[in-house]
């Protein structure tokens, strides 16, 4: 059958707010024309991340249940680090109560003044807690992997020469660790191949610097390298995921993304030294070695998602229906990211409101308007997330002006993306209506998810 099927069915629902325009045009100002702000009851379509979004299954409520709430040595932890240890086999496991967490107990262990840690693309908050620990986060996208309209099959991957620059210039003393995201989400959500993985890890193995994965979306990047990688087609999601993890020395994790669960995240690594230090920091800012800040429960829905998001019909399903959301609005002429990724449709803000400078903010314009059309929640991610200013206050701007629509997963039918791609194809044919837009207020870190705007 050519149709790609949802590979479940509904057994409990919840109403979504179905609001008029005038009612969302004051929302949206009365949330400082920042989505964060807005309140969850007012949004008919959420799709600002997809990271603890996620509709558990009846297993995983089930288990739930069965949570040990022991404060040391819960049972439910010793499920949760098995589940764990299956695909990625590091000696330690770690659990926090979500990915920053385990960032920023990593980057507190690993990080400094004078140190720099390379990366594909950082994402927000590892970039933050890297800075925040005074330490330098560099970017080191693919050649195409800053270029919204070329196609490629691997765009997440990083860039191996730029790389060796990198070491010889700072000194491999000062990188104590690379970082590789897989799934790359600031990259518009592509894949890292496995060659990638492998030739990344054999450069650093060379220079004695550890290889890390930031692996939240890790099983959606498996499938990618099983349908486009030359070898791979005949082997298992959990064999590829093996064998990804196979050439890292640790990991940090969102559980809240391929953990298939609404909490969660973890440290993995093969270093007792850095397990010690971590395990402390643990201790005195989460919660005790063998819950991490959860609730014992939550240990118990992560390690039953550690098992259904292997399953390859419910990948294909996921990965099917965003393409199926970024075919319609191509269809419909919206400039998007190509290809489509794994988690979420990208849209080409620089094309779509071409005549709004990267120091107006185009894509947060644009995430306004398509609430006030549709009702619908989406993210900048552009020069409002990962713009600069140089000493003279000259502002610069990142690679690619983007918009992020984060599909959750297991929540909407394609109905509900038809809906989206009927208001984004209305917002795009009145793109010129669109204004530029500034910043009223904003804080030292991570402004994007508190700033405050207002149009110019």
């Amino acid at each position: 059958m050519r149709t790609v099927i949802e590979p479940f069915k509904i057994k409990s629902v919840e109403p979504i707010a179905l609001t008029t325009r005038e009612q969302r045009e004051k929302l949206i100002k009365n949330a400082f024309y920042n989505t964060f702000y807005l309140k969850s009851e007012d949004i008919t379509i959420d799709l600002l991340t997809d990271s603890g979004t996620t509709a558990m299954s009846a297993k995983q409520w089930g288990k739930i249940m069965e949570g040990d709430e022991s404060y040391a040595g819960s049972k439910s932890y010793y499920k949760f680090e098995n589940a764990v240890k299956d695909f990625t086999n590091f000696k330690h496991i770690i659990p926090t109560h979500q990915g920053r967490a385990a960032e920023r107990i990593l980057f507190s262990v690993l990080g400094g003044k004078g140190k720099y840690i390379p990366n594909n693309t950082h994402f927000d908050t590892t970039r933050a807690n890297i800075e925040y620990a005074e330490t330098t986060a560099v970017d080191l996208p693919g050649e195409d992997g800053t270029n919204p309209e070329k196609l490629g099959d691997f765009k997440g991957n990083l860039n191996i020469a730029a790389l060796e620059t990198l070491i010889k210039k700072v000194g491999k003393e000062n990188i104590p660790v690379c970082m590789l995201t897989v799934t790359n989400n600031s990259g518009g959500g592509q894949p890292v191949s496995m060659k990638n993985i492998r030739e990344t890890k054999n450069l650093l193995k060379k220079y004695g610097i550890p290889l890390y994965l930031d692996c939240c979306r890790f099983a959606e990047n498996a499938y990618f390298i099983k349908m486009r990688e030359k070898g791979y087609k005949n082997k298992s999601i959990k064999e590829i995921t093996r064998e990804m993890f196979s050439y890292a020395d640790g990991c940090t994790m969102s559980a809240k993304k391929d953990g298939l669960s609404n909490t969660g995240g973890f440290i993995g690594t093969n270093d007792d030294e850095i397990a010690g230090k971590a395990k402390t920091l643990l201790i005195i800012t989460e919660g005790f070695i063998t819950y991490g800040g959860l609730a014992r429960r939550d240990l118990e829905a992560l390690a039953v998602g550690f098992e259904e998001v292997f399953d390859e019909n419910y990948l294909k399903y996921r990965i099917e229906q965003v393409k199926y959301f970024g075919d319609k609005l191509m269809e419909s002429g919206v400039p998007i990211l190509v290809p489509t990724g794994g988690h979420a449709v990208y849209l080409n803000a620089k094309r779509f409101a071409s005549h709004i400078k990267p120091e107006h903010y185009p894509g947060q314009s644009i995430t306004c308007e398509i609430f006030k059309v549709g009702g619908i929640r989406v993210v900048e991610i552009g020069s409002v997330m990962f713009g600069k200013k140089d000493a003279k206050g000259k502002h610069i701007a990142p690679p690619m002006e983007l918009v992020r629509c984060a599909v959750p997963r297991r929540v909407y039918t394609n109905t509900h993306i038809d809906y989206t791609v009927e208001a984004i194809t209305e917002v795009y044919k009145n793109r010129k209506k669109l204004k530029g837009m500034k910043i009223s207020w904003e804080p030292e870190f991570l402004r994007h998810f508190t700033a405050k705007f207002d149009y110019i």
